[in-house]
């Protein structure tokens, strides 16, 4: 194969590809794709054929196209996931922990503290039915499970209330989740 000036060629042992822009004897002067001129020899070159198979030739506009939809598709993809996380979060979390709800415990008896905790607790249930909040977790800790039994009766009291053990990988035993049922 011979070679003659206006060739693609590539570079064998090399990573190295461009035009040969000069010819002398078994030498060549290629102007690579980064547009440096450097010298070879004319058994280190390999002429590459340019095919004009319509398959091949890939349009700068197609690629763009591509890489936009690529672009779409990733954006739309990132919304759906995160509209479908926001739905499994619960709207309302309230700490019935004592040191939560008072600065200091000091001067109150058990009853008072478990008393202030319920009445905390009811508090916030019935906020949450009038501003229509579906989901509400109560986090209560495992203790001796008095709080518990007590908020157990405190929701058996409501109709429209289910209230079940709230997400253990995230919350452990400590915890209860209401779901309000709202009337249309």
């Amino acid at each position: 194969m011979t070679l003659k000036q206006g060739d693609v060629v590539h570079v064998l042992d090399d990573d190295i590809e461009g035009v040969i822009v000069e010819l002398s004897g078994s030498f060549a002067t290629i102007e690579t794709t980064d547009g440096f001129p450097m010298k070879f020899e004319l058994k280190d070159l390999v002429k590459i054929e340019r095919n004009n198979d319509p398959l091949l030739d890939v349009e700068q506009d197609v690629i763009r196209r591509a890489l936009e939809e690529k672009e779409n598709f990733k954006k739309n993809r990132k919304r759906a996931i995160s509209k479908k996380k926001e739905k499994q979060i619960p709207a309302m979390e309230v700490d019935l922990h004592i040191e939560k709800l008072l600065p200091s415990k000091r001067g109150f008896s058990n009853h008072d503290i478990l008393t202030k905790q319920i009445d905390t607790a009811r508090g916030q249930l019935e906020f949450a039915i009038r501003k229509r909040i579906q989901r509400i977790v109560f986090i209560h800790g495992v203790g001796e499970g008095i709080l518990r039994a007590e908020l157990e009766y405190l929701f058996s009291r409501y109709d429209n209330v289910k209230f079940y053990d709230a997400n253990y990988q995230q919350y452990g035993l400590g915890a209860t989740e209401v779901y309000i049922f709202q009337n249309a």
